[in-house]
């Protein structure tokens, strides 16, 4: 047995510079869910195993099971998505719809560990549960885009299509609603294996040969929205449900636009799959080009899944962003936030006597709204003082001797560029704030 202390393969310990960027991420999320009125919501990791089975298609395998000694299966949180629905059937009659809501926590999955792909990864959700009107995608859309702009992100493209599209250029290819699953799977790994994989996985498939060339020259359109939307419609003629999703995704992108969105921060992609069973209608899933990464966040329409567990149909849209991949982004782009430790002021102890007026200094700031930081041992030299502070990655540090003391001044060194100014106690705060910002 080795006893060497590691932690379980798949699954990260986050030390402070790391949790800084980490709840960098999710304040800001949380910041612009607020602002669009999203409300939260925090369910139990374990589940009944009951509960999961049968909601996530083909990835049910990477769920993890356990039994207890009362002989019950119990499974740990997949995703987000599923205990939505659970809530939402089991407290519909305490919610008020259609209800925003959002969630951050960690979900556990038994896959491959891989870079960007980790075995527990803390995602944060957001949903709007009980609308079908195609404004609430659009809103869905138009917040992603915010949370990723103010993260940092430029070169980020959201990509939009429908499932019924998908299922469409099945049906114009020849394919029956059976066989459009294969097409569903193939497309999917679009983005790993390019147009010759997706052909070698169709044909695989049994899909004919003329049938997979028909399905590669609709999924691999490219153009501005209203060009792609138009060539879809006209071959996909014919079909009922292509065109009434091509109807819907008008509707959500000309919300889009007056909600203000970049028209450069998204794009018509019909080879986008998303390859969760429970989606229904639009999908969508945020990308950047550099570093290949695949998707920031995915999610879509899923107007069935929580009426699996309600009784009655409860249109549903919404999103998962993968705190682990932006993490590794944002730290790998260099975008995170400057600051790189928690306090924004050390303050110092001059000698033991003048300790007590110290302490009360730094409790002054504290209630100014500082994050301050003492040292603990009064007979250690100011020197070493500054030097742990400054190893600290701390920006300033606070003297209080007993000139400063008598005269109602302090002395504030910056520890990044060494310069120090004797200020009056009162405006201390306010200078740390002020060069701060």
């Amino acid at each position: 047995m080795n006893n060497k202390p590691q932690n379980v393969k798949g699954m990260r310990d986050h030390l402070p510079a790391a949790m800084i960027v980490r709840q960098h991420i999710i304040e800001t999320m949380r910041r612009v869910f607020e602002r669009y009125g999203f409300e939260p919501l925090q369910t139990s990791i374990v589940e009944h195993s009951e509960t999961l089975d049968g909601k996530i298609g083909d990835d049910e395998k990477l769920i993890y099971r356990f039994e207890t000694e009362g002989g019950r299966w119990l499974a740990l949180r997949y995703d987000q998505t599923v205990p939505l629905a659970r809530v939402v059937a089991q407290y519909q009659g305490q919610l008020i719809f259609p209800w925003r809501r959002y969630a951050i926590g960690p979900s556990y999955r038994g896959e491959r560990p891989a870079r960007g792909r980790y075995r527990e990864l803390w995602q944060a959700d957001v949903d709007i549960v009980g609308s079908r009107s195609p404004v609430a995608d659009a809103e869905i859309i138009a917040l992603l885009t915010d949370v990723l702009s103010e993260l940092g992100f430029t070169g980020f493209t959201t990509l939009i299509n429908h499932r019924q599209i998908i299922g469409g250029i099945a049906r114009v290819a020849g394919l029956d609603d059976a066989s459009a699953g294969g097409v569903y799977r193939a497309i999917d790994k679009y983005d790993k294996i390019g147009a010759d994989g997706v052909r070698e996985e169709l044909l695989r498939g049994g899909v004919a040969a003329e049938a997979a060339e028909r399905i590669l020259a609709l999924v691999t359109l490219k153009g501005p929205p209203e060009a792609v939307l138009g060539e879809l419609s006209e071959r996909l003629m014919g079909d009922d449900r292509a065109q009434a999703a091509l109807v819907n995704l008008r509707e959500i992108i000309g919300s889009v636009q007056a909600m203000g969105v970049d028209p450069a921060r998204y794009t018509i992609a019909p080879q986008l799959a998303r390859g969760l069973s429970y989606y229904t209608g639009a999908v969508f899933e945020a990308v950047v080009e550099t570093p290949p990464m695949g998707s920031l966040l995915g999610g879509g329409r899923y107007d069935e899944l929580i009426g699996l567990f309600a009784g009655r149909s409860i249109p549903t849209v919404g999103l998962a962003f993968g705190i682990e991949r932006l993490h590794d982004i944002i730290t790998e782009l260099g975008i995170g936030p400057a600051q790189r430790a928690i306090a924004d002021l050390f303050m110092t102890l001059f000698n033991p006597d003048l300790a007590d007026a110290s302490l009360g200094l730094a409790n002054e700031l504290r209630a100014a709204g500082l994050r301050v930081e003492i040292a603990l041992d009064a007979r250690e030299k100011l020197a070493k003082q500054f030097q742990y502070a400054d190893r600290r990655a701390i920006p300033f540090a606070a003297v209080l001797g007993p000139d400063e003391l008598e005269q109602g001044y302090v002395v504030l060194k910056d520890l990044r560029s060494g310069e120090q100014q004797r200020l009056p106690r009162a405006a201390l705060a306010d200078t740390v704030r002020a060069t701060l910002a």
